[in-house]
């Protein structure tokens, strides 16, 4: 009998081992490998090409049927691949804001409203926003906000769709970029290093709804991660940049509008004030798609509409606290 299709192969099994996965993507010079990946992503050379595509397909589970183009000039040219039009539904609905990446998702619930303003990286494992988000006056002004409301971890793995977008219509007001380490983020890692997004490079975006309500995104790089983009921001933020870490912008999206992307698998951070809450149905472990319900903001809604936000990948299990 042959063996199901989607039967994991022995690199797969090998890497789901938590202390050989631990020890070869972090005890290991990160952030020179992380270069050496953006530099050898990047080679057209076609032998190059489909040999390291061929070892990243025996890692994972990669779907290519969605992607606007058929062939690919490089493994970074995939990595940060376009969707074929229509691919990605958003939902319309006015009170909800989306997933704004394909992703895993992580931790979720509510900001303690405390002084740190905690959340959860994993069950066990807290980290204070007043370590996430930096030092800045705009910072500490946006932790007041965010006290008493939502987060929610998105993970992107390799294999996924690596491009974010707009949860809703909103202006990016500012982004400011932190450097870091680039620790993996995968579940394994998250168990055993403490405020692990606090280390890790990562960009704080400064957003505000149509309506007024504040919204924060927080794309975090991994190990492997060279680089993050913004539309909004005309340089590549990584290891090598050496520009202003505070970037004024001023960049209005529709919801579903393409924000950035990631050139490899990493996480994106969604934080909400009070008043903005998860969507029935979400919870860890549940694998969403950009568009997809993620949040609701009943003050989004126009006068005489009814809310009713439930995810539609939602099962039948219920969310619990980290």
């Amino acid at each position: 009998m042959k063996p199901a299709m989607n039967s994991p192969t022995l690199l797969q099994r090998l890497a789901l081992n938590e202390d050989l996965n631990f020890l070869l993507t972090n005890r290991v010079p990160r952030a020179a490998l992380t270069r050496f990946m953006g530099w050898f992503s990047r080679i057209r050379h076609p032998w190059v090409r489909a040999a390291s595509m061929a070892v990243w397909r025996s890692f994972t589970d990669i779907d290519l049927s969605e992607a606007k183009k058929t062939s690919f000039d490089s493994l970074h040219d995939c990595f940060v691949r376009e969707l074929k039009p229509g691919a990605r539904p958003v939902d319309p609905r006015e009170h909800v804001l989306v997933s704004p990446c394909d992703a895993i998702v992580g931790a979720c619930g509510s900001i303690a409203d405390d002084p740190a303003a905690q959340v959860f990286q994993a069950k066990g494992f807290p980290y204070p926003l007043t370590d996430l988000l930096g030092t800045s006056a705009r910072s500490q002004a946006a932790i007041n906000t965010l006290r008493g409301g939502h987060y929610v971890t998105l993970r992107l793995t390799s294999s996924m769709y690596h491009r974010f977008h707009a949860p809703g219509a909103l202006t990016l007001e500012h982004a400011t970029y932190i450097s870091g380490d680039t620790w993996n983020v995968n579940p394994i890692a998250l168990k055993r290093i403490e405020r692990l997004f606090c280390k890790n490079e990562r960009a704080v975006l400064h957003c505000r709804l149509a309506d007024g309500t504040p919204l924060l995104i927080v794309p975090v790089a991994a190990i492997l991660v060279a680089s993050m983009r913004l539309r909004a921001v005309d340089v590549a933020l990584n290891l090598r940049y050496r520009g202003p870490n505070e970037l004024p912008c001023h960049a209005a999206y529709q919801k579903g509008e393409e924000m950035g992307w990631f050139e490899h698998g990493s996480t994106i951070l969604v934080f909400t004030p009070p008043g903005v809450q998860l969507c029935d149905g979400v919870m860890t472990g549940q694998h969403i798609r950009m568009g997809e319900a993620l949040f609701e903001n009943p003050r989004g809604l126009s006068q005489n509409s009814h809310p009713v936000c439930t995810s539609s990948a939602a099962s039948n299990n219920t969310r619990t606290s980290p």
